[in-house]
Order: C-alpha cells, then sequence, then structure tokens
C-alpha cells in the first residue's frame, strides 16, 4: 500500500465520528430546548394555578362573609332534601352547628304542621319558583319560629337539577317592618291632615278677624250714639214734664193725646237699654270672634276659661237652633262666675266647641236629651266635664276614640278629627283629656287645664 493509500485510509474514520458528535450535540440541544419549553410551561401553569386558586379563595371568603351577614336563613338541600349547607342564622335559630346538620333533610327542621305543604317543595320547583310561603321552623328550646319562605331550583353547570336553595325570613321582622311602615304612613297622614286643619284655621282666622274689624267700626257708633241718645233723652223728658206741669194750651194737650208722648216717653227708657244691651252684646261677640281668630298666634296669656265656656255652647247652640235634631234645650250650664286659666283662648274656644257639638250629635233623637257642662276649679287646676245622657262609647271604640279619622258617625258628618285635634291643643297647654266611665249610660269627657 502505497503513502496516499493509508493517509486517506487513517482520515475517513475521523470524519464520521465528527459527524456522530455532530448530531448528538443538535440532539442535546432540542432536548434542552424542550426542556426549557417545558419548564416554562410548568412556570406558567403554576402561576395560573396560584392565581386561580387566590381567587377561588378570595371568593370563598366573599361567600362566607356574605352568609355570616345574612340574617335571613339559608338553606342548601340536594334533589332528595338533604342538607349541604346552612347559614349561621339557622344556626342560631335552631341552635345547633351545621356539622350537625349535613346529610339531615330540611323537613327534620320544621313544625309538624308546615310538613304537608313542605313535602311538595321537591316537585314544585321544577316548573317554579316558591314565594312567600310561610312555615313553621322548630325553633330552641321547640319553640316555633315563623318564616316567609322562598324556594329556587340550583343547577349544575350542564343544565341539571341538583337541588334546591330555601331562604327565609322571620315573620317577626316582618311584620315589624309591616307595622313600622304603617306607622309612618299613618304619622304622615297625620302631619298632612293637621297641615290642612292649620291652614284652615288660619285662613278662617283671617276671615274671622276681617269680620270682627268690619262689625267693630259701625258697633262703635251706634254703642257711642246709644249713651248720648240717653242723655238727650232725659233732657227731652226733664223739658216735656216741665212743659206739662206748667200747663198745655187745648191745642198742645190735644196734640199731646194724639201723639201719645207720655207713652212714648215711658217706652224711651227700656228702648234705649234694650239697645245699649244689644249693641254690648255685638261688642262682646266682636271681642269673642277677635279672640277666636287669634288661634295659636301670640303667647300664651290669662283668659276667663268660663267665659269662653259659655260663648263656645251660645255659639253651638245657635248654629244648630234651626236644626230640629239637635237638642240645643238640654244643655244646662253649671260655671261659676270667673275662672282665670293660662293659654291661647281660641284654641280652648274650639276644643270646647268640639265636645259640645259632640255631645249633641250622641243625643239627637233621645226622649230626654240632656246634656251637663260643669266647670270648677280643683286646686292650681280648671276642671271641665261635658257629658250626656246618649248612647255612650263601647269598650272597643273607648280605646280609639283619640284616634285621627276615628268617628262612628255616619259618612258625611263627621271627620274624625275633632278629638284627635282637640287632644293635641290640650296637650299643648299642659293639660290633660280624659274619656271618663259613666255607670248610669252616656258619656262623660273631662278636660283640666292649669290655672293661670
Amino acid at each position: 500500500m502505497t503513502p496516499k493509500a493509508d493517509a486517506d485510509a487513517n482520515t475517513a474514520p475521523t470524519a464520521a465520528v465528527q459527524h456522530e458528535d455532530a448530531a448528538g450535540e443538535a440532539l442535546w440541544i432540542e432536548v434542552i430546548r424542550k426542556m426549557d419549553e417545558t419548564y416554562a410551561d410548568l412556570v406558567r401553569h403554576q402561576v395560573e394555578l396560584e392565581e386561580k386558586n387566590s381567587a377561588l379563595e378570595e371568593a370563598q371568603q366573599f361567600i362566607a362573609s356574605v352568609l355570616a351577614a345574612m340574617t335571613d336563613v339559608l338553606i342548601v338541600c340536594d334533589v332528595d332534601g338533604r342538607i349541604q349547607q346552612v347559614n349561621a342564622a339557622l344556626e342560631t335559630l335552631v341552635d345547633v352547628p351545621e356539622a350537625q346538620l349535613r346529610g339531615r333533610t330540611f323537613l327534620s327542621l320544621l313544625a309538624a304542621e308546615s310538613l304537608p305543604l313542605a313535602r311538595t317543595f321537591g316537585e314544585k320547583i321544577r316548573s317554579k319558583a316558591i314565594h312567600d310561603c310561610e312555615l313553621l321552623l322548630a325553633g330552641r328550646d321547640g319553640q316555633p319560629a315563623p318564616l316567609a319562605m322562598n324556594c329556587t331550583s340550583r343547577y349544575d353547570h350542564r343544565g341539571r337539577l341538583v337541588g334546591m336553595v330555601l331562604i327565609g325570613r322571620p315573620v317577626g321582622e316582618l311584620r315589624q317592618a309591616y307595622e313600622d311602615l304603617n306607622r309612618a304612613h299613618a304619622d304622615l297622614k297625620q302631619a298632612q291632615q293637621q297641615l290642612i286643619s292649620a291652614e284652615k284655621m288660619a285662613s278662617l282666622g283671617r276671615l274671622v278677624a276681617g269680620v270682627a274689624h268690619e262689625l267693630n267700626n259701625p258697633i262703635s257708633f251706634v254703642y257711642g250714639n246709644i249713651h248720648a241718645l240717653a242723655r238727650y233723652r232725659e233732657r227731652l223728658g226733664r223739658f216735656i214734664t216741665g212743659a206739662e206741669a206748667a200747663g198745655l194750651s187745648p191745642e198742645l194737650q190735644d196734640l199731646w193725646d194724639e201723639l201719645r208722648i207720655g207713652r212714648i216717653l215711658t217706652d224711651l227708657d227700656p228702648l234705649l237699654k234694650g239697645t245699649l244691651e244689644g249693641a254690648e252684646r255685638v261688642r262682646d261677640l266682636v271681642q269673642d270672634l277677635r279672640r277666636f281668630s287669634s288661634g295659636a298666634q301670640g303667647e300664651h296669656t290669662d283668659f276667663d276659661l268660663a267665659h269662653v265656656v259659655r260663648t263656645a255652647v251660645h255659639w253651638v247652640s245657635q248654629s244648630g237652633a234651626k236644626d230640629t235634631g239637635r237638642q240645643t234645650q238640654a244643655i244646662t250650664l253649671d260655671l261659676p262666675p270667673h275662672l282665670s286659666v293660662r293659654g291661647h283662648p281660641g284654641q280652648i274656644h274650639q276644643v270646647v266647641m268640639n265636645l259640645v257639638q259632640n255631645a249633641l250629635d250622641a243625643v239627637r233623637g233621645r226622649p230626654e236629651p240632656h246634656i251637663g257642662v260643669d266647670l270648677t276649679a280643683s286646686g292650681a287646676t280648671a276642671v271641665l266635664r261635658v257629658h250626656d245622657n246618649g248612647p255612650g262609647v263601647s269598650d272597643t271604640d273607648r280605646l280609639r276614640v283619640f284616634d285621627p279619622f276615628f268617628t262612628t258617625k255616619p259618612v258625611g258628618q263627621g271627620t274624625g278629627l275633632g278629638l284627635s285635634i282637640s287632644l293635641r291643643v290640650v296637650t299643648d297647654h299642659g293639660g290633660t283629656l280624659i274619656l271618663e266611665p259613666m255607670a248610669e249610660g252616656g258619656a262623660a269627657f273631662r278636660m283640666e287645664l292649669p290655672m293661670g
């Protein structure tokens, strides 16, 4: 073999080895790349898994906080009605922990009388939800707790029915909420009615004040002129008497007899006195109108309660004089000459008118009607009592007689606000207004006011 042949023979194996080394290195590089990709995928999946776990924990914490904060009862059941989860409100209500409730049927938590209805929930929820169904829960110590229950279906991610969710609110809370709402609505209605009543009284007060002012001017002229006429009558009487005593001529004597001068002189005095009395009554009426129109305006003042009562009874009697159904002649007064109290005379005047008016309505049509209005002083308190022999007030109505809008009168004959407003007025004056029991029948209202 030549030297060249030997060299070629030695070179061939070396090239093969180099080729094998290059192929192995490329393979390792591919393996490392795949490992890097796999590791990167693992890292990414790990991050995603940790994020999902974190979100899941937050969701679980959120759901747990919502369940713990719920005041309504929550029961989650499977299709057979076995309890899977409850909230703290139910645990508190039945005094049993959730661990002991799981696996039990929700029917075991109900009172016997609620079982027939509750057994139908499994079928009913397949077609529609159940709303506001009242059930009795067997609460702690066996005391039933009424619940307003709602029941809905629960489905999995494939839309298959897997159970039901029951949510119940204690009926006591609902009733309290309804009562609070009704009370707020009643207060609002009463406030609105009081505003309307106050506006009506203010308008009436302005009208009465205007009428009183217009009456005051002409009656002042009449009152002043009557006094002047009385003085002139005295002077004319003295002159005519002197002329008659001095002797009259036959012509004057005949004229004296024809004109009946003596009769005129005799009648002038009672005529003037009657006119003066009427003017004084109109003057007093103007003062009463002004006092009534004052309403709730101004500060409390001392006033004569006996005069206010007497005037109020007179007004009511006069307003019903043409109504044959009102037995105004049956009113008897027992009042002192004067009795001073402190407050708003116009408001107390309205209260007395309301009490007397109600008494007149009560005795309407009675064979022997009687209404008594008595005013006395007891220590530092003025006591007014208005009583009648009407049909009286039943025990049921007695509890509601001062409620706004309550009335036993036929529709159109009463607003049901008179006694309610009267009670508020008397209370604002520091007094009391009550309905006294009457053993002999009838009704008696007693008003007490602090004396001035």
